[in-house]
């Protein structure tokens, strides 16, 4: 069985009659959209949203920068004649 990862769900049918309402019901957090009781969709307020994109954009230089890191300090064999 899908885990609902939201507090509050909305039915497609209920979002196609009114959008609104499940928005203003849900406030500023996610929604999850139903179908036949398995969520299909998460709606999440933009808020949400910008902070996701931001911290996932954080962790992807982190990980670049950690890529890099590794690339520079990593050991490497050299022969006392070639210094």
């Amino acid at each position: 069985m899908q885990p609902i990862l939201s507090r509050f769900t909305a039915s497609i049918t209920e979002l196609k009659k009114s959008p609104t309402q499940v928005l203003e019901q849900a406030g500023d957090e996610v929604v999850a959209i139903l179908n036949h009781n398995v969520a299909s969709a998460y709606l999440v307020p933009s808020k949400t949203y910008e902070k996701m994109m931001e911290m996932l954009d954080d962790y992807l230089l982190l990980k670049e920068v950690g890529e890099r890191r590794d690339e520079v300090f990593m050991p490497r064999k050299v022969n006392l004649s070639d210094l």
